[in-house]
């Protein structure tokens, strides 16, 4: 079966992390010395953050803290694979969950990690988030809006990225709301019209009705379902109407006229890029206005409809 091979090559990939990672502590090089990172966050959920299990926020770090060693220090970590596969957080394990595959991701600063746990540096201002989730339907979700103002904010490795708002041409009130928004956090950006050009590493955050993004390559994904996007939320062609999924990638709520949708996803090898888009004017805007830390947070993806936020995916058909 697919899904099995795909298994197999998620856990290859993390034994073999795992190694070089044992291989870098056993000589010495590249985790150790010099001054501990700041402002960091942990936080632990289950089920697409839908159940916190805890979170922690440290002042200061110790100097070549992993995202691996900052998660065993503060709960119950068990471990397969050398120790570059987290298997259990406080007893909450992965494997199989009626007959569905479950197992532990973990995100810095919104994007899903490319490398083990025991190998990725943890730097000021970084927003580490470990999810249980079930994976079955799709094993990459590469991007999540969940951690914002973060990717905007502090980057990657340290390192801030730029970003760019591109609007489609009816967007104006949205485009003017996102960049307010962006700015209250401390986020500088460039604005521009639609484009298809990017670039490796620049942060790209689309605003406009879903039948105008829809056009962009990276947005396009979002039509192909989870498996392709890693969003569980597939808007209809004609931007009319989007669906909400459940974990399984099934319908579990149509939503219409006024929808607003805020999420992230990745394409290619290209940074992530933010679609900010809805069924029509009011809701992009209303997505717009959806662009703060106490909304997004804990959240893969959120859809807006009635001025009610609407967690993506819908778990347990709650909000």
């Amino acid at each position: 079966m697919q899904i099995e091979r795909g298994v197999g090559r998620r856990w290859a990939r993390w034994v073999a992390l795992a190694a070089v990672a044992l291989a870098l502590l056993a000589g010495g090089c590249g985790l150790g010395g010099g001054s501990g990172a700041r402002d960091v966050r942990l936080t632990v959920t289950r089920d697409f953050g839908a159940r916190m299990l805890g979170g922690v926020i440290a002042p200061t770090v110790p100097a070549g803290e992993t995202a691996l060693r900052l998660l065993e220090r503060n709960f119950r970590v068990e471990t397969r694979y050398g120790g570059g596969f987290v298997q259990s957080v406080d007893g909450v394990g992965g494997g199989t969950e009626r007959g569905r595959r479950v197992d532990w991701f973990f995100y810095v600063n919104g994007i899903e990690a490319d490398r083990g746990a025991a190998a990725t540096a943890v730097k000021a201002g970084d927003r580490i988030w470990w999810d249980r989730r079930d994976w079955t339907a799709a094993m990459d979700v590469r991007a999540v809006v969940g951690s914002f103002p973060e990717p905007f904010r502090s980057g990657l490795g340290g390192r801030r990225l730029p970003t760019r708002i591109e609007c489609a041409a009816a967007a104006g009130a949205a485009c003017d709301e996102v960049a307010r928004r962006l700015e209250a956090v401390g986020v500088p950006s460039a604005r521009g019209a639609l484009t298809v050009a990017s670039g490796p590493e620049l942060l790209r955050v689309l605003v406009g009705p879903w039948s105008v993004l829809r056009n962009d390559p990276a947005a396009a994904q979002l039509e192909r379902g989870p498996g392709a996007s890693g969003v569980y939320a597939r808007p209809e062609a004609g931007g009319r109407r989007i669906a909400v999924l459940d974990p399984a990638a099934r319908v579990a709520r149509v939503l219409g006229a006024g929808t607003g949708l805020v999420a992230a996803t990745r394409y290619r090898d290209e940074r992530p890029t933010w679609i900010v888009t809805g069924t029509d004017a009011p809701g992009v805007l209303a997505a717009a206005r959806g662009l703060e830390e106490g909304v997004l947070a804990n959240r893969f993806a959120l859809a807006v409809a009635g001025g009610l936020a609407v967690r993506v995916p819908l778990v347990g058909g709650g909000p």
